[in-house]
């Protein structure tokens, strides 16, 4: 016969033999399931917790039947399984079917061993693939249904917040016989037809494949399964003609994203990862080629806690090298908002957690679905022996096509990792035609590279891959028409990549995603937690480590810390700390933040105790004097605020020596003291010998000055801590996304409620304070603060937010003219445009900072600090700090009650560097503490400080595996080359450098000389140093 004239009809032939809508009475796809038998008997009970399988089944079922709906969501149901698989189907491969919109998990004497998901086109268990006369015939499964879909349960839409009263269904719980050849005549006939439809009709391929597929049809007769084999052979011809030399290889690679909470809890989360990794274990024992890669560190723990005999399965196939950790930390963290110490310890507690539990270390840092990276991630993971990249989401950019799959990434310090974008952009493949197809087209570096990654399996939501999509990529292996696809390691790839970088382009800086800049601001409260979290953290490493090294038998409490540095680093997913979560997953995140501060207090408190036991005085009310202790690494002199009689609080001057304390029985003078001053029209001025303020009556700054210049910082005719509302309705990502026609809807908030007032007179302290009405329902209210000898004027701010779909942001116009402004990150700064002059610019209208941003010209600049904010831009002369946001999607209460913030802005002669802009952001975040001391003399006690302001000294904490040794991080701030001394008053015997991950970088020591330790920097760079104490 010849082969077909038309080829539409050929083309809807084949599609028809396929079809699981026509024709199912006679074509192939019918004749996938043969015969069919209901369970014995089904049962079930329901809970409302998520509880382990051994008290489950102790539990009193009920009778339940195919048809029957359970819920409401986030309930668990049980359902026991009694089968009988018929004689007559011996020789046979036999399913266990379940079909329900819930997530299922099979359990067979007491393991378990299959997740259902139908969703993840998983609906299937394999009991036998040949039905023997000696197996048993009669069976009992149990199914744990997660009354949850593969992504929650939205109410309406996939993001909408999750329907509370979902029901979910039961469709089907029966024995099948599988028709394994009918299977393969299917994928065979799919492949060949994607191909016909997919590589055009001009195609001779294309034309190959259609009159391929069309005699297959032609010599299958559905009834009579010894007609296959011919067909099979048909396909087999086809598939075995090669591909020639230059063709480009795809490294596939199973995959499987699991947000470790997003549109569900963690506790769920705990269950997806279970179900989605028990289903890729089954798969490897039937495919031993199959090679699964998995970040998270966490997850894998939980699974290692909960599902301790799944553990033991993945570890002999991570032995075998099937089964593949990647990412090196503790979870896919956010890649912008974490301080750079957190990012240490994302790889220092994967890192090691990947070390002990399998004998590796990950050389691959693998983030696909985070919002955006930070300038500093190179050198971070170069710290910590990663020199390889992967990730996906800037092809999510909505402004801009990044300009490359495959290049060198280079961080601010210069540090350059190999970095690869997938560039199907996805890494929820399916092993489809056209998904191997687009690989090729899109990939910007054609010419440049020949190689890259592909990953397969359902993702976000768990899931992974599936027998089908291997048995597609099988078929795609190597024929021509298509590009070569391998089943492949992340090692594998990049060493393909590695040998042919030559050519490879590099791109500096960071990593902008031109989408989601909402989640710098969304769910405020979940920011403040991770700031202040951060800093809780840090005061009771310096200080439990200060009471070590003074040796009064002090324990450092590492596992105590290690317990809360991973509840912070949980909360650091990708969809916690940026808020685009649910309501149950923010009130289990708040819960780990109320944790840290209970527990961190406790630590902190017993560090103290030891590292100043003489000193303090138990009764507050005799304390003749106050020990003040500074956790940074420079003296500061400020005014605190201490415990006098009775309860109150009496104001006081302090000098504190650096990372130490002093006891202070008469404070200091004030050089000058502030001066508050109301005016006639209402308008109050303050100031303190070093800035002066003028403010009108609704708290807006119509004047600031430095004094010792008399330089303006606002502009005439404008008014700073101006607060502006804009509508905030973006296209679809509710909590995500903030677009750039917000900023044609601002109105500025004028509604005065209660006029600006003095509250404090002056002397140590001057404030003032006043009320204003923020759109229909919420108020705000504001303390301006002026210290004496502090730069800085400060706002304390109090918000009652009840507003809908809008922004609130306040302004600070300046008069500074540059074209740049500059933004903290981790570890370091970087430059961002202020005018928008190409879409690069512009794309950047809303943008991420830490604790600082500055605008400076020549010889003077404004900084504006914050407590617990990261949202910020600066567009022309006006900087903005991003306050409050109201999305309703996927958490419909987001960001609603009260909150409480601190910001202030600081005019500065010189540089920010010179102006001491950094030290000054981290002294508003790391406030002195102050304690009720005993009246004897002390001298004051400094136990680290560093000989160059451009010098940081971030973090002290005891060192990972040596108890008896310390390790300080140190970086350079300012951007420059310089040689810095650190100097230490602990007994230090010797002083090594580390990486990140504290192992010893050089076989030299470093000198201790009487200046201290010296340091050499060159601009950003991040130094690790291992102490060890004399003991």
């Amino acid at each position: 016969m010849a082969a077909p004239k038309h080829r539409r009809t050929a083309l809807e032939r084949v599609e028809k033999f396929l079809s699981e809508t026509y024709f199912t009475d006679c074509n192939l796809r019918g004749r996938l399931f043969g015969d069919r038998c209901p369970p014995v008997s089904l049962s079930c009970f329901q809970t409302p917790r998520r509880i382990p399988y051994d008290e489950a089944v102790k539990q009193e079922f009920r009778p339940a039947q195919v048809g029957d709906s359970f819920g409401p969501t986030w309930e668990t149901c049980w359902f026991k399984v009694e089968l009988s698989i018929p004689p007559a189907w011996t020789g046979r491969e036999v399913h266990f079917v379940w079909e329900s919109d819930g997530e299922g998990m099979v359990w067979r004497d007491a393991q378990p061993v299959q997740g259902l998901t139908k969703e993840g086109e998983k609906t299937s268990y394999i009991l036998t693939s040949s039905m023997k006369e000696t197996e048993p015939h009669s069976l009992t499964l149990y199914v744990e249904l997660a009354c949850n879909g593969l992504f929650g349960a939205g109410k309406g839409s996939m993001i909408a917040p999750p329907d509370p009263d979902k029901r979910f269904t039961l469709s089907k719980a029966e024995l099948v016989v599988f028709n394994r050849d009918v299977y393969e005549l299917l994928v065979d006939l799919e492949i060949l037809l994607d191909m016909a439809q997919l590589l055009g009709e001009e195609n001779q391929r294309s034309s190959q494949a259609l009159c391929a597929a069309n005699r297959m049809v032609n010599v299958c007769d559905v009834t009579d399964p010894s007609t296959f084999p011919a067909a099979r052979t048909l396909a087999a011809a086809f598939f075995s003609q090669r591909n020639g030399e230059s063709q480009h290889s795809i490294h596939a690679m199973g995959h499987c994203h699991i947000d470790s909470a997003w549109l569900w809890p963690y506790e769920e989360t705990i269950r997806k990862c279970a179900r989605s990794w028990v289903t890729v274990v089954r798969l490897m024992e039937r495919n031993p080629e199959l090679t699964f890669a998995c970040s998270q560190a966490q997850q894998f723990e939980w699974v290692r806690s909960w599902y301790p005999g799944l553990y033991k399965q993945i570890q002999d196939f991570v032995a075998k090298g099937q089964f593949i950790p990647v990412g090196g930390t503790w979870v896919e963290m956010d890649g912008n908002l974490p301080s750079g110490e957190s990012m240490v310890r994302q790889f220092l507690q994967g890192q090691r957690f990947f070390q002990q539990q399998f004998g590796r270390l990950c050389s691959e840092f693998w983030l696909p679905d985070t919002f955006g990276y930070s300038a500093q991630l190179p050198q971070l993971m170069r710290g910590c022996g990663i020199r390889r990249f992967l990730t996906q989401k800037l092809s999510w950019n909505l402004v801009n096509s990044f300009p490359h799959h495959t290049f060198f990434w280079e961080g601010i310090d210069g540090s350059r990792v190999l970095t690869h974008f997938p560039p199907g952009d996805s890494y929820g493949m399916q092993g489809r035609v056209e998904e191997v197809l687009r690989t090729v087209k899109n990939n910007k570096d054609k010419g440049r590279v020949n190689h890259s990654a592909f990953l397969f399996g359902f993702g976000d939501g768990g899931g992974g891959p599936t027998q089908k999509m291997l048995d597609r990529m099988k078929r795609m292996s190597d024929t021509d028409g298509l590009p070569r696809v391998q089943i492949s390691t992340p090692d594998q790839l990049f060493s393909a990549l590695e040998k042919e970088s030559s050519q490879l382009y590099t791109w500096v800086g960071e990593l902008f995603l031109e989408l989601h800049n909402g989640t710098y601001t969304t769910q405020a409260q979940i920011k403040k937690g991770n700031r202040e979290c951060e800093r809780i953290l840090h005061d009771v490493e310096v200080l439990s480590t200060l009471a070590m090294a003074q040796g009064a038998g002090f324990q450092y409490p590492a596992s105590q810390l290690q317990r809360l540095w991973r509840l912070l680093l949980l909360n650091q997913f990708h969809d916690v700390l940026p808020g685009s979560c649910i309501q149950l997953v923010v009130e289990d995140a708040l819960q780990y933040y109320a944790e840290i501060r209970r527990a961190g207090a406790g630590l902190q408190q017993e560090a103290v105790q030891s590292l100043c036991r003489e000193l303090l005085e138990p009764e507050a009310g005799n304390a003749g004097s106050t020990l003040v202790l500074n956790t940074l690494p420079w003296e500061r002199t400020e005014v605190v605020a201490k415990a006098g009689p009775a309860g109150t609080e009496t104001l006081a001057l302090v000098t504190v020596p650096s990372m130490g304390y002093a006891v202070v029985r008469e404070p200091l003078l004030p050089p000058q003291p502030v001066v508050v001053r109301k005016r006639e029209d209402g308008s109050i001025a303050m100031e303190n010998g070093v800035i002066a303020a003028c403010l009108d009556v609704m708290g807006r700054l119509t004047s600031l000055r430095l004094l010792d210049s008399q330089r303006e910082s606002v502009p005439d005719g404008c008014c700073a801590n101006q607060f502006a509302l804009f509508d905030d309705v973006p296209l679809y990502w509710d909590a995500w996304d903030v677009m750039d026609y917000h900023l044609e809807t601002r109105k500025p908030v004028t509604t005065l409620l209660k006029p600006l007032e003095v509250t404090l007179a002056g002397g140590l302290r001057g404030s003032v304070s006043f009320s204003l009405q923020i759109g229909k329902s919420s108020t705000l209210t504001q303390e301006i603060i002026l210290d004496a000898t502090c730069p800085y004027l400060r706002f304390l701010t109090q918000v009652e937010w009840k507003e809908a779909h809008k922004f609130l942001k306040v302004e600070f116009p300046v008069q500074v003219r540059s074209p740049n402004a500059t933004y903290e990150i981790q570890f370091g700064h970087l430059q961002r445009p202020t005018h928008w002059n190409t879409s690069w610019d512009w794309a950047r209208f809303e943008v991420w900072a830490h604790k600082w941003l500055d605008l400076s010209e020549h010889g003077f600049g404004v900084a504006l600090l914050n407590g617990c904010k990261y949202g910020a831009s600066a567009h022309g002369n006006v900087l903005s700090l991003s306050l409050l946001r109201a999305p309703k999607s996927p958490d419909a209460t987001a960001d609603m009650g009260h909150h409480q913030f601190t910001y202030a802005v600081m005019p500065h002669l010189g540089s920010f560097q010179d102006a001491g802009v950094i030290q000054r952001a981290y002294s508003l975040n790391f406030p002195l503490h102050t304690l009720p001391a005993r009246s004897a003399p002390c001298p004051p006690y400094s136990a680290f400080s560093v000989s160059s302001p451009a010098v940081v000294l971030e973090t002290v904490k005891q060192a990972e595996d040596r108890p008896g040794a310390v390790l300080v991080r140190l970086y350079e701030a300012h951007g420059s080359t310089v040689v810095a001394w650190l100097q230490t008053s602990l007994p230090v015997e010797e002083a090594m450098l580390c990486d990140l991950l504290e192992r010893p970088v050089a076989a030299e020591r470093l000198q201790l000389e009487p200046r201290g330790l010296r340091l050499s920097f060159t601009p950003f760079r991040v130094l690790s140093l291992l102490l060890v104490l004399r003991q």
